[in-house]
């Protein structure tokens, strides 16, 4: 029996899909128009759904800004106590500097200036540049709460206040003494920038500037379809859409958004649910395979959801086929088309207006599915990607088209996002080797590489055991015309019974179809010592086909195609030379298992119809009927087949591809007359 990748039932993961997507769901609601400015209102006429302000655009906003700034002073503290502080420093230090080179009159002089100085002002440098170089003429002091405007021109700093000392000096003073002194002992700044009164001055300026230029009334005519949208038209939608955008952000309206998206989450994956159950049970049934398609909704979702809700990119750049690519390659057309649609349909409920997105998403889809029809190489994928970029283009201009009727106003930047979409596909293959690994699916394009009989492990199959590998070649003929003729993979069948028998490589001598001499490999050995190496080669198979890093489902092939069987030929010889003793019959078993699907069980039937239509005698339609028969049955009889899911119509279907392919190999031939001289 098949293993479940989780024993987990499918509504499990139906439930946590749900609300995994609903978590990463846009909390914003979205404005269901799209428009664009000088382009044509491609929606019905739009009327005022509520009263709402229209907002002025950022450049008018910036403007008023900048009018309003020009009234704008910048505030500073006054020390008022620095002045006194320095006046006592300069007369605390006047009877020493009397008894160096100063004289009274230096004394007076330097009081005096000191005064003036402070009278108007002495500021740091950066804040004397400050105000050059934001062009304030005049700057505010608060007095009793009172604001009093100066002259920024008066203002000094400590080098200009130095300057001025120096350039004012009377003429009968010696200069030379305050240039040998150290005036700055006594040039300390009494101002100083006010950041906290002057952010708030310049704000409350700022907001005494309305964002609003007037008012839409409900019922009021916005637009008409296919009219331009003009300037003022442009302000109104965009004062609509953040209106509407901020009405949906109330605690009511959130939920409301919510419960929404919650009910038609519910309802698209509860019908992609009863498709499967419907139409793909095998699916439904399987953990593994049930995992894989969630996963294709899920993780493409919850990064649109992501993008949306961040306003990360465009969405238009993520690859949305991958996911009918992926699933094509190890599923059906049907089923790679509607978990895309579902994925797309969930995905279009976070955005506006995703008539466009829809469209493109399912024409895309539709191509991806057409061009894997028959995948067997890796340039299909390629092949596909520029495909689904044409396609992409092409629906885009008809679409442009449609709405304008020409394409000079044709966004080109969209043209940009569907070559970073393309780029993104080329990367597909990498996508399903990575699927592959993960949850131990085998693709078409794997299949066919393995199955090239030039590869290392086949070359040596052949060159080891010749004979056992035309079997394998006949036995892979059979088993996929039968595959085929059921509706089943032929390629995955083929492949398998390619290595069905790759275990003989070990011991090729000890089996029929390889023996090059009349030498008997087994007439120095007992029943159960042959049994057990012509046994063993299943074990074998699986060992050399796990060292080759063989697909999982290859496997399967190797140790399925004998089933618990019996070595027939040596349990049917020993139970005849000895009748009395008790057989211990599982030392002429194989270990099995037996098949549990309907590629292993075809193989396992192929395999021995044709080693058994080698013994036969002559080759007619009711001979090769007969062992056919007598074969399958058999092997129903036993039980071998038990497991598999074939129908009785299959097996029937399934004997008359044998017996026709059969009469066809061994069709008699006409003999070629020789050259009569």
């Amino acid at each position: 029996m098949k293993k479940r990748l989780l024993l987990i039932p499918i509504y499990i993961y139906f439930v946590f899909l749900g609300i995994l997507i609903l978590f990463f769901f846009p909390r914003e609601g979205q404005f269901k128009y799209t428009f664009t400015e000088d382009r044509p209102w491609k929606h019905n006429l739009l009327t005022a759904p509520f009263d709402f302000p229209i907002h002025k655009s950022a450049q008018e906003l910036a403007q008023e800004q900048d009018i309003a700034l020009k009234n704008f002073s910048p505030y500073f503290l006054l020390d008022s106590l620095v002045h006194l502080q320095e006046e006592e420093n300069l007369e605390l230090h006047s009877a020493e500097l009397l008894s160096q080179e100063w004289t009274l009159p230096h004394v007076d002089y330097m009081r005096q200036s000191l005064s003036f100085i402070y009278s108007k002002g002495l500021v740091s440098l950066n804040d004397k540049i400050f105000l050059q170089d934001n062009r304030y003429d005049e700057y505010m002091i608060l007095e009793n709460k009172i604001a009093y405007p100066y002259l920024s021109s008066d203002l000094f700093t400590q080098a200009t206040a130095y300057a001025h000392i120096i350039n004012n000096c009377p003429e009968n003073l010696d200069v030379g003494i305050f240039n040998s002194d150290n005036l700055g002992h006594y040039l300390k700044e009494n101002l100083r920038y006010d950041t906290i009164t002057s952010e708030w001055v310049k704000n409350n300026l700022l907001q005494d500037i309305s964002k609003n230029r007037g008012l839409v009334q409900t019922g009021q005519k916005i637009i008409d379809k296919g009219e331009i949208i003009d300037t003022e038209t442009f302000l109104i939608l965009n004062s609509l859409k953040e209106a509407s955008i901020l009405r949906k952000g109330s605690v009511d309206s959130q939920l409301g958004l919510f419960m929404g998206a919650f009910i038609l989450i519910i309802i698209i994956l509860s019908l992609y649910v009863l498709y499967l159950y419907s139409f793909a049970n095998d699916i439904f049934k399987s953990n593994k395979d049930a995992l894989f398609l969630f996963f294709q909704i899920g993780f493409f979702t919850i990064l649109t959801a992501i993008c949306v809700d961040n306003q990360l990119f465009n969405v238009y750049v993520i690859p949305f086929a991958i996911i009918p690519i992926s699933i094509r390659v190890f599923f059906n057309s049907s089923i790679a088309q509607m978990t895309h649609a579902t994925a797309i349909l969930i995905c279009a409920l976070m955005l506006g207006d995703s008539t466009d997105f829809i469209f493109l998403q399912l024409t895309t889809a539709m191509v991806a599915v057409f061009s894997l029809k028959d995948l067997s190489n890796r340039f299909q994928f390629v092949r596909c990607s520029i495909l689904i970029f044409l396609c992409y283009v092409l629906v885009y201009i008809g679409l442009c088209l449609l709405r304008e009727g020409n394409l000079a106003k044709i966004d080109w930047s969209m043209f940009v996002y569907f070559g970073i979409n393309f780029i993104f596909l080329m990367f597909t293959y990498a996508f399903i080797y990575i699927i592959e690994k993960i949850f131990r699916y085998t693709s078409s394009v794997t299949l066919m590489e393995l199955s090239d009989i030039n590869s290392p492990l086949l070359r040596e199959f052949s060159e080891t055991c010749p004979g056992t590998f035309q079997h394998s070649l006949q036995v892979s003929v059979l088993a996929s015309t039968a595959a085929i003729k059921i509706g089943i993979n032929p390629l995955l069948i083929r492949t398998g019974a390619l290595f069905h028998d790759i275990g003989k490589i070990k011991n090729p001598a000890y089996f029929a179809e390889n023996k090059i001499s009349d030498m008997q490999a087994h007439q120095d050995l007992t029943y159960e010592e042959s049994a057990k190496i012509i046994i063993q080669h299943v074990a074998l198979g699986v060992e050399l086909a796990e060292k080759h890093q063989l697909p999982r489902q290859i496997i399967d092939f190797i140790r399925t195609h004998h089933g618990k069987g019996i070595t027939k030929y040596f349990y049917n010889s020993y139970r005849n030379e000895n009748p009395e003793l008790a057989i211990d019959i599982s030392k002429f078993s194989y270990p099995g298992p037996n098949p549990f699907s309907k590629e292993t069980a075809i193989v396992m039937m192929a395999d021995s119809v044709e080693a058994s239509s080698r013994s036969l005698k002559e080759y007619t339609e009711a001979s090769i009927t007969a062992l056919v028969n007598k074969i399958i049955d058999t092997q129903i009889k036993e039980g071998l087949l038990r497991d598999s899911p074939l129908t009785f119509k299959d097996i029937e279907v399934i004997k008359s591809v044998f017996i026709e392919k059969l009469i066809n190999i061994f069709h008699s031939r006409i003999s070629y007359p020789d050259l009569i001289n």
